[in-house]
């Protein structure tokens, strides 16, 4: 793209055709795009943008950034039309009439979410990418026109509040830099990087900058230098060649100056050239020639033409010490792997729109290439009806922070996130695979199926089609969604298939002992009996009960003891013990725990704050009479309380302000933030200003230099949490802080 027009220049529908002339031949294609442009003046007139130019630039742009990925002209048209059914109120029948069944699901692809009652700005944060990345698993045209949509917006961030700078920017470096990496759309994937670290860390931006600003001239002649050498070199030896100098983008150099911690002097490769040569065999030549004339640094040297990456880029490249002293990365790659590196998956099918185009046939052909796209498909299909949080967190796990490339015996390179095992390694191979995994062989040594592989390991999977398939304890050690979920499904359907047979045992030892007891059968067969009692026993029907009983996990004499009319429950002490009390209700309205809470009119209960949700002084709260251990107090927000079939264990319980005065209570947090140096001293120093005691702190950093951390402190109330959380949400380079419930 570098040749195009620049972010700031006029552009007007001409530039956009001037570009696609250049590839599309065909004038009805061209038409077909000038008819998008005209639909979109009338549908659009009047809407402006933040920054006051007319809303149909922003359109044109898009337009503008597909025709130079050289994408088709039913691409470019959608680019045009991506808001128009959205903002524009245009119906599918009327997008459908104009431009056609194709470009109208494109359209429906791209189009934002609607308003939906979401519990939080997560819930729409989640399903919204869901909803983009579901339908780029349909026609993978959808995330090249989303990334053209992106492009310019973050191009024109300036016009937005700081808060939805910051937001938007986090969003780019977490969701779509990711997919245009896989996807090997470098010069975007640069461009998103850079502008969104200028929003997230200004002055660590503005530093690097100036730093590249001031050596510029160096480096540029040191670069012109080497290059002049190696261009005589390449004639002597008659060589048919293109050679350029090569920009370090600011964020790659943000990520090794401070995730690496490394001093902008130490970088190897800001001093880069590529070489583009005729074909594969020139690359291993000149390559030797390079060698043979320069000192190359050891350790440096990769070979993405032999093991290309999940992207399908291919290239040699190797770090020399030139004759003035410079570290030079010189990348040498053919023309055909050049256009990929630069245009990424876009280059594959370059302008097939028109000519028996099928979107199904080339999602098809590209899968087939890009083993991430297919295992993409694969969870957005698992995840199609489920937790759009959890189906995020799948793709961000499984397929764009996968850097573990591991190998079947054939070669075959399968690719896995760190920490992965055999097992999710079989379950990459095929379902069948996983379930009857028995054994595996790594680097031809036996090992543990739970044991941890790493890249370049050759990994064997041994299979018997008698085996029980997985077990429950699988769970503990899989690290890939898709495994997790593969293994849920079997043992879902194992228990099915056993559940029935189970029950039937359980009503055939119930009907036993009340025989033997001469209980009548009618009455104590009947699920109505039982139904007080359902959650003595942890179940939610009759049916449970007796699949309890069948798997002897409840005794049936324990049972029977239990709803046996001559005895009293649970529940019926419980209302004998608050009628016993009334008297002292009316004296005293309320009794205290040690804890801070209080239940009206009970004493003599033993009151629990529930750990899984830590509730604090402040926070809305309801108790949960658990079998044999008292009251346990938790969050009204908290999941595990909010199911129907337990509305009937909760009683109202309050704070008890003047004991909790001088009483400390346990909150967990956890933070995301943009790593850097001194984030977590920063954190601690914050905390240690309020003179809050913090119990314990664990950080972790993803491979998109995100630190995830979990503090766990003890704070007075409420209240208090919450002026620890805003001081925290000032500390630079924080994100988002939540309050976590386990």
């Amino acid at each position: 793209m570098n040749d195009y027009k620049k972010a700031g220049d006029k552009i007007t529908i001409d530039d956009v055709l001037d570009v696609c002339t250049t590839y599309i031949k065909n004038e009805d294609s061209l038409k077909l795009i000038h008819k998008a442009y005209d639909f979109i003046m009338d549908k659009h007139a009047g809407q402006k943008r933040k920054s006051g130019e007319p809303y149909t630039i922003h359109l044109i742009w898009v337009a503008y950034i597909l025709a130079t990925l050289q994408t088709g002209p039913s691409t470019i048209a959608a680019g045009l039309l991506h808001d128009v059914m959205e903002d524009c109120d245009v119906s599918r029948e009327e997008m459908v009439e104009n431009f056609g069944e194709e470009i109208t699901t494109l359209v429906e692809g791209v189009t934002k979410i609607n308003k939906m009652p979401f519990k939080d700005e997560a819930d729409v944060y989640a399903e919204n990418h869901r909803k983009i990345y579901i339908a780029m698993a349909k026609d993978i045209r959808v995330i090249l026109i989303k990334f053209a949509d992106r492009l310019h917006n973050m191009r024109t961030l300036q016009y937005m509040r700081p808060d939805k700078q910051k937001r938007i920017s986090r969003e780019t470096l977490e969701v779509y830099t990711p997919i245009a990496h896989r996807l090997g759309l470098s010069d975007i994937k640069t461009e998103l990087e850079d502008l969104a670290l200028s929003y997230l860390d200004p002055l660590a931006y503005q530093e690097i900058a100036t730093l590249l600003k001031n050596k510029e001239e160096e480096r540029k002649e040191s670069v012109d230098k080497m290059m002049a050498h190696v261009k005589q070199l390449l004639d002597d030896n008659h060589y048919s060649y293109r050679i350029m100098g090569r920009a370090k983008s600011i964020y790659s150099i943000y990520k090794k100056m401070f995730k690496k911690h490394k001093r902008f002097d130490e970088l190897y490769d800001l001093y880069a050239i590529r070489i583009i040569l005729k074909n594969k065999l020139d690359c291993y030549s000149v390559l030797g020639l390079i060698h043979d004339h320069y000192r190359p640094i050891p350790g440096r040297f990769k070979d993405y033409i032999a093991m290309p990456k999940p992207n399908m880029y291919q290239s040699l490249h190797t770090s020399v010490i030139g004759e003035d002293g410079n570290t030079f990365e010189v990348q040498i790659r053919t023309e055909e792997m050049d256009e990929l590196a630069e245009l990424g998956v876009a280059a594959h099918w370059r302008y097939k729109e028109g000519k028996g185009y099928s979107a199904k046939a080339e999602q098809k052909e590209i899968g087939e290439k890009l083993q991430w796209l297919r295992e993409f498909i694969s969870i957005s299909d698992d995840f199609k009806d489920g937790d759009a949080k959890e189906y995020y967190d799948s793709l961000r796990r499984d397929i764009f922070e996968a850097n573990v490339y591991v190998l079947t015996p054939q070669g075959k390179i399968v690719e896995l996130p760190n920490g992965s095992t055999p097992v999710d390694f079989a379950y990459r191979i095929h379902t069948e695979v996983g379930h009857h995994t028995v054994g595996a062989i790594v680097n031809n040594v036996m090992v543990p199926i739970d044991t941890q592989l790493n890249t370049g390991d050759v990994c064997e999977i041994k299979t018997n089609k008698q085996s029980a398939g997985p077990s429950e304890d699988w769970l503990k050690f899989v690290r890939t969604a898709g495994a997790r979920n593969k293994i849920r499904q079997f043992l879902a359907n194992k228990e099915a298939e056993t559940r029935k047979d189970t029950i039937e045992e359980g009503r055939k030892l119930l009907k036993e002992e009340l025989k033997k007891r001469g209980l009548d059968e009618k009455k104590f067969m009947d699920s109505e009996t039982y139904k007080t009692y359902l959650g003595s026993f942890g179940a939610r029907s009759f049916d449970d009960i007796l699949y309890f009983v069948g798997k002897k996990s409840l005794s049936v004499m324990t049972l029977l003891e239990k709803v046996n009319p001559k005895k009293t429950g649970f529940f019926d002490n419980l209302s004998k013990m608050l009628q016993k009390n009334n008297e002292v209700i009316n004296k005293q309205q309320k009794s205290s725990s040690s804890q801070g809470v209080v239940v009206k009119g009970v004493t003599g209960l033993k009151i629990q704050l529930s750990k899984c949700c830590n509730p604090i002084p402040g926070d809305q709260i309801v108790g949960y009479v658990s079998q044999g251990q008292g009251i346990k107090v938790h969050r009204k927000d908290c999941p595990n309380v909010n199911q129907p079939d337990i509305k009937n264990r909760l009683i109202d319980v309050y704070w008890d302000f003047a004991s909790v005065s001088t009483m400390k209570f346990n909150a967990d947090l956890e933070i995301d933030a943009l790593d850097r140096t001194n984030l977590l001293n920063d954190i601690i120093t914050s905390l240690g200003q309020m003179k809050i005691n913090i119990l314990n702190i664990h950080a972790d950093v993803s491979e998109d230099i995100k630190a995830i951390i979990k503090v766990k402190i003890a704070v007075d109330d409420a209240e208090h949490l919450q002026q620890a959380i805003d001081n925290l949400d000032r500390i630079q380079g924080i994100y988002t802080i939540r309050r976590v419930i386990h």
